[in-house]
């Protein structure tokens, strides 16, 4: 990317409920990355939290580049980073959570390939080459393991039905242009969204690029938020509505 060129923008979303105890760190770490040829857009968007995470968030508003959107009560991780990308301006959209299991160190990787034009959608993949878990609770192995399994189950599913092959279709960083999303109607609410997202954009012709992140799993001691039954049968709906429902 020539130094005198115009700046490629790029739109971080960060839905936040709850976070009290990462938020102001990972907003501190992501108003002060810089990485030359981008611009970021930061928006935050603040699902009325109970634990002070509003009053954290808030005391972020006039930063440079930095918006903050405040939900009147929670509806979901879909609905906020849908409320996002409604305001979201960039060239490249980003979702980033607020809950410090991703390294920001990885942008470089991530936005490279877009950047470059060899591809319009990137994923960053948790799984290393030799490791089938990608979380590991000390303090609630039997947790990590259900979820472990469940991960490999949903992920041969949703490979099968879109006839490609992902390691980690469901992981946090998902990167794209944004125009790869225009006209595109989205609607989930909870982490079904990340379901719809990806089915929608592989059958638009998008095949994502895995390209492998940093990863740190927090359990649900420490506040993981998907939940073991409810959210499982959400991601089953989402697979059947989205993979036949016309786009």
């Amino acid at each position: 990317m020539a130094l005198n060129a115009t700046p490629t923008r790029v739109s971080v979303i960060v839905p936040v409920y709850n976070e009290i105890s990462t938020v102001r760190a990972a907003l501190e770490a992501l108003v002060a990355k810089r990485i030359a040829g981008y611009a970021f857009e930061i928006i935050v968007v603040e699902s009325n939290s109970s634990d002070g995470s509003r009053g954290a968030v808030e005391g972020f508003r006039g930063r440079e580049g930095v918006s903050v959107l405040l939900e009147d009560r929670p509806s979901g991780k879909g609905h906020a980073v849908r409320a996002g990308l409604a305001v979201a301006t960039g060239d490249i959209v980003m979702i980033q959570d607020a809950d410090l299991e991703y390294d920001l160190g990885d942008y470089e990787r991530l936005l490279a390939p877009i950047a470059s034009g060899a591809v319009d959608f990137v994923l960053g993949s948790r799984h290393t080459p030799k490791a089938w878990a990608i979380r590991k609770f000390n303090d609630q192995r039997l947790h990590a393991f259900v979820l472990n399994l469940a991960h490999w189950t949903f992920t041969l599913m949703i490979n099968a039905s879109l006839g490609i092959w992902l390691r980690d279709p469901f992981t946090m960083y998902k990167v794209f242009r944004r125009r790869c999303i225009e006209g595109l109607k989205l609607e989930c609410d909870r982490f079904d969204f990340d379901w719809e997202l990806l089915i929608k954009l592989v059958r638009r012709g998008y095949r994502p690029l895995e390209v492998p992140v940093s990863y740190s799993s927090r359990s649900f001691k420490q506040g993981k938020k998907v939940t073991l039954i409810r959210d499982p049968i959400t991601w089953i709906i989402a697979l059947v509505k989205y993979r036949f429902q016309p786009l």
